[in-house]
C-alpha cells in the first residue's frame, strides 16, 4: 500500500509505505522519516516540498 499526500497549507509531501504504526522518527534535514517499532520504514515526509519540484511536477504526480 502507497499513498501519496500533499499538504499545501505547509508545503509538505506525505509518502505512506505502510499503515503500520509509527514508533519513532529520524530528521534528514528536509525529510522526515518514520519508522515502525521493528524499525520497517512507515512514512516518509519531505518539508518545503515546492523547493525541490516545480509546480508541474508536483501537479503531475498528485493526479496519479
Amino acid at each position: 500500500m502507497k499513498k501519496i499526500s500533499y499538504s499545501k497549507d505547509v508545503d509538505t509531501l506525505l509518502i505512506e509505505l505502510s499503515e503500520e504504526k509509527i514508533a519513532y522518527a529520524e530528521d534528514e534535514g528536509q525529510v522526515i522519516l518514520h519508522y515502525s517499532p521493528d524499525a520497517k520504514l512507515v512514512l516518509v515526509e519531505i518539508l518545503d516540498f515546492r523547493r525541490f519540484m516545480s509546480d508541474e511536477v508536483v501537479t503531475e504526480l498528485l493526479a496519479s
